[in-house]
């Protein structure tokens, strides 16, 4: 009879679990529509920057919150999926090679350069490794801005422009397309073209996570020196977490090229990588759910308050000499508060939850041991 009840249990919780995947489908499904005619066409395309920012929070999650890696560099692996797609995908070289082959091209590239960013950072930690990968950044960008002399390869800080729009076969992402009678602009299209990428990151990263590799980055990530010890080679398994992070970022870096249309090194600069950065921290690093949170928040809400500040100019005039100063300045006191009350991120994983928890647990008892002695 137990047996039995535990059975139906199961299958009403899975039936529920399916239940919830099918409405979040439809959601997904419908979102574009329900944006686009609600707060109109331009939000839909911060949708399609969102699910962009979530392919590189998840690729900068295997470095920093799989592996423990402070990576500040990591917008560079996104401006070299770009590039490699720009300059095989416009005029400027006269090569247009058709999409299905840029963007394994460029993931494939982009694993090289993060593998050639990771070898020689093997021995370095912390705010060391931070240091050097901030530097990579920088030094990515700064090239991709003077390759335009003596031989123009990057056209420097003009950029590249007229990129051949996302097209498979020939069905262009670009273009209005028409399906049982409903309408489908550029900017719908290429949203369902991203969630089905961002879809297939996550389930990788799910992979990833469960696997011998993912344990054997979180290893590495709690302790180095016991890792090693119990046989895992943290060389190889690191530079596997710099190449498999920087290919998410070269897929996201080519989407954003074929999209815009438009790149120049001023897209690629330190502030992205903070940015990223702060969307695995604040949503929970290790978390997949929490960095997808994370993406989603730090991707919407400075847009939002936008409408603050021009409310705040309607209502009392100009406070402060831009509305981008009050929206800035409401975004990172939110980020503040957030890091101060829940310091874990939105949605922590379990084994970091549990860290926080035992933290708080040792600090309350020596508070409490303190408070004995003096008494």
């Amino acid at each position: 009879m137990f047996m039995i009840e535990r059975w139906q249990k199961w299958r009403h919780d899975r039936r529920a679990v399916w239940a919830t995947y099918i409405a979040l489908a439809v959601l997904l499904a419908a979102l574009p529509f329900l944006t686009g005619e609600v707060l109109g066409r331009g939000w839909v395309r911060i949708l399609d920057f969102t699910l962009l920012y979530v392919m590189l929070a998840l690729g900068l999650n295997i470095v920093v919150g799989y592996a423990g890696l402070l990576d500040l560099g990591y917008i560079a692996f996104y401006a070299v999926g770009a590039y490699v797609y720009a300059l095989l995908a416009s005029p400027h070289f006269g090569l247009h090679l058709p999409f299905w082959a840029l963007l394994p091209i460029g993931a494939g590239i982009a694993a090289v350069f993060g593998i050639l960013l990771g070898a020689p950072t093997l021995r370095l930690r912390g705010d060391y490794l931070a240091i050097v990968t901030l530097g990579f950044g920088e030094i990515i960008r700064i090239f991709l801005n003077n390759l335009n002399a003596p031989v123009n390869i990057t056209n420097g800080p003009q950029g590249v422009n007229l990129i051949d729009p996302i097209a498979f076969g020939g069905f262009s992402f670009s273009q209005t397309h028409t399906l049982f009678g409903l309408s489908f602009p550029g900017i719908y299209t290429y949203y369902y073209l991203f969630l089905a990428l961002a879809l297939l990151i996550i389930f990788v990263s799910l992979r990833l996570q469960n696997s011998r590799i993912g344990r054997a980055w979180v290893a590495i990530r709690e302790d180095e020196v016991a890792a090693e010890a119990m046989g895992i080679n943290t060389r190889n398994i690191k530079l596997l977490a710099f190449a498999m992070g920087a290919s998410f970022a070269g897929i996201s870096g080519g989407l954003f090229a074929g999209f815009q249309g438009f790149i120049s090194p001023e897209s690629f600069n330190l502030f992205e990588s903070i940015i990223v950065l702060c969307m695995i921290v604040l949503g929970g690093m290790g978390n997949i759910a929490g960095v997808i949170l994370g993406a989603v928040l730090l991707t919407i809400f400075p847009e939002a308050l936008r409408y603050i500040g021009e409310l705040q100019n309607y209502l009392f005039g100009r406070i402060l000499a831009d509305p981008a100063d009050l929206r800035m300045l409401i975004f990172g006191l939110a980020l503040v508060l957030i890091m101060i009350f829940r310091p874990a991120g939105l949605l922590p994983s379990v084994r970091r939850r549990q860290e926080f928890g035992s933290d708080a647990s040792v600090l309350a008892q020596e508070q409490a041991s303190l408070y004995d002695a003096r008494r």
